[in-house]
C-alpha cells in the first residue's frame, strides 16, 4: 500500500526588504518548503492567525511591529513555533533580547543561504523530535518529574518549578535544561551542546550556548555566580549536578 506523500513544511518569512525577501522565498522553495512571505510584523501576525506555520523567519528591524514584538506576541499566545531571527545588528544586547523573548535562533546579516537552510532544517528537526518525544511520553501516561533538590522538570508538560514556584523558560532554554537533566554528571562542550540541542555545530556560534546557560542560571539559581545545578567544568564545558 502506497503511503500518501508528506506535505511540505510551511514557513513564514517576514522581511521588509523585497530583494532579501524574494531571495529567501526562492531558496526555501527550492529546498522543498512551502513558503508564505509578508513585508512587516503586523502582516506576520495576521498570516500566523490565518494559518499556523511550522517555522517563522523574522527580520529584526521591520516597520511598525518589529521582529522582537512579533516574537513576543506569538509567545504570549503560547505558540511554540520555531523562530529564526534575522538581524543586521550584532550586539550582544540584540541577541539576548531576541532569545529572551522566545526566538530559537538568529542569524546576523550578511549570511549565506547554505547556513540559513542548515539552521531551518535543524530547527524543524528539533521541533519534530520534541513533538514525538512529548507524544510518546503522553502515551505512556503518568509522567513523573525529573527532580534534583528543589528543581522539578516535567518533560511532557514542558514546565519547570524551583522551590515550588513555576519558572518561565523559552522553548530553547527548556530543551537545554532537559538535555542536561537527562544526562546528570556528563560534561558537554559548547560544540556538543550546539549539535545536540540546536541541531547544528558551527564555529563562532558557541557564545549562543553561553548566553542560554547564563539565562538559565539567572532564572533557576539563587546565586547565578555560584550555580547549584548547571555547573561549569573549567576548560571542558558544562554539566548538570549528579
Amino acid at each position: 500500500m502506497l503511503r500518501p506523500p508528506r506535505m511540505p513544511r510551511r514557513i513564514l518569512v517576514a522581511e521588509d526588504q523585497a530583494d532579501i525577501r524574494d531571495l529567501l522565498v526562492m531558496n526555501l522553495q527550492q529546498a522543498g518548503y512551502a513558503v508564505d512571505a509578508v513585508p512587516d510584523g503586523a502582516a506576520a501576525l495576521d498570516a500566523e492567525d490565518r494559518q499556523p506555520h511550522d517555522l517563522l523567519v523574522l527580520d529584526l528591524m521591520m516597520p511598525g511591529l518589529d521582529g522582537l514584538e512579533v516574537c513576543k506576541g506569538l509567545r504570549a499566545r503560547d505558540s511554540d513555533t520555531p523562530i529564526l531571527m534575522l538581524t543586521a545588528k550584532s550586539t550582544e544586547l540584540d541577541r539576548v533580547l531576541g532569545l529572551e523573548l522566545g526566538a530559537d535562533d538568529y542569524l546576523t546579516k550578511p549570511f549565506s543561504m547554505a547556513e540559513l537552510l542548515a539552521r531551518v532544517k535543524a530547527l524543524l528537526r528539533r521541533a519534530e523530535v520534541r513533538d514525538a518525544a512529548q507524544a510518546a511520553r503522553g502515551a505512556a501516561g503518568g509522567e513523573r518529574p525529573i527532580v534534583q533538590g528543589d528543581l522539578q522538570i516535567w518533560p511532557t508538560k514542558r514546565t519547570v518549578a524551583v522551590r515550588a514556584q513555576p519558572v518561565e523558560l523559552t522553548a530553547l532554554e527548556f530543551d537545554l535544561l532537559l538535555h542536561f537533566a537527562q544526562h546528570p554528571g556528563r560534561v558537554f562542550s559548547r560544540s556538543q551542546l550546539l549539535d545536540a540541542v540546536w541541531g547544528y555545530s558551527h564555529d563562532g556560534y558557541e557564545h549562543t550556548v553561553t548566553t542560554h546557560i547564563n539565562r538559565l542560571r539567572s532564572k533557576l539559581e539563587r546565586d547565578p555566580m555560584h550555580p547549584e545545578w548547571v555547573l561549569t567544568v573549567r576548560g571542558a564545558g558544562y554539566k548538570f549536578k549528579e
